[in-house]
This record gives structure tokens, sequence and C-alpha cells, in this order.
């Protein structure tokens, strides 16, 4: 059996470029070049079918180690809580106050770009994080 050797996380969301965006502040990810023939993601967006306008949108790890982060739109709205989430690993290595500091400093960073605190779980050693959710209320931890 081949090994996998790349992954892509995919998203349910209801405005993908948005979403996508934040991730890439979030993570330090950017956007890929438009496809070949197209100057700007606009171009090939306005080139689409009015329907398949503006329903996906990725994000790459610009060192290719991150697995890429793909965003496509869903008629339905979030309902429930994530059965998967993304860790944000902030603290690693950390432990105590410093590690508590770390989280606080990213969550800090984060708000401001649409992010959502919803708790702290504090250990007092290294296994602490923040629960946040991203600008459409899907969960993440800032670890």
């Amino acid at each position: 059996m081949a090994a996998i050797r790349q992954i892509q996380v995919t998203f349910d969301c209801a405005e993908p470029e948005r979403v996508a965006r934040f991730w890439c502040e979030v993570l330090g990810y950017t956007v890929p070049a438009p496809p070949e023939g197209f100057g700007t993601w606009g171009e090939y967006d306005a080139a689409q079918p009015p329907e398949e306008r503006g329903s996906w949108f990725a994000c790459v790890d610009p060192s290719g180690a991150g697995p890429r982060l793909y965003f496509q739109r869903v008629p339905e709205g979030k309902a429930v809580k994530n059965r998967v989430h993304l860790d944000v690993r902030v603290g690693t290595g950390l432990a105590g106050e410093e590690r508590l500091a770390a989280l606080e400093a990213e969550c800090a960073r984060l708000i401001p770009l649409g992010a959502v605190r919803v708790r702290l779980l504090y250990d007092g050693g290294s296994d602490s994080c923040i629960v946040m959710q991203d600008i459409e209320g899907n969960e993440f931890c800032l670890d």
C-alpha cells in the first residue's frame, strides 16, 4: 500500500474567499496564483457561470509543509460543534505562565481579524489551550 503524502483540509462555509483569507492571516498561508490564463482570482471568478462564482477558494502553506486548505460554499449554515477542528500550535514546548502568555498573545492578535474567544482550558502545565471560533463560527484551538 502506498503512503499518503499530502492531505487537504476542507471547510464547508458560506463565504469561501472571506474564510480562506482569515485562515491565511491566522496561519501565514498564501493564496496560490490563479489558474493559467487569468491575471487575478477575480478574473477567473467572473469567467465562471453565475451559480459557480465564489463557490470555492483555497490557500496554501508557502513552505509546502502544511496541508492545503480548501473552502467550499454550502447552502446550510453551521448548526452544531465541529467533528474535526484545527489546533493552531502557538505554545509548543511552553508550560505554565509562559504558555498562557503565548496563547493570550495569539488570541489578542486574532480577535481583530474576526475570531471569537470561547473559553480558556487551563491546566497550569503544557496542555492548556484557548478554544476559539473563526469568522463563521468554526471551532479551533490555540494550543
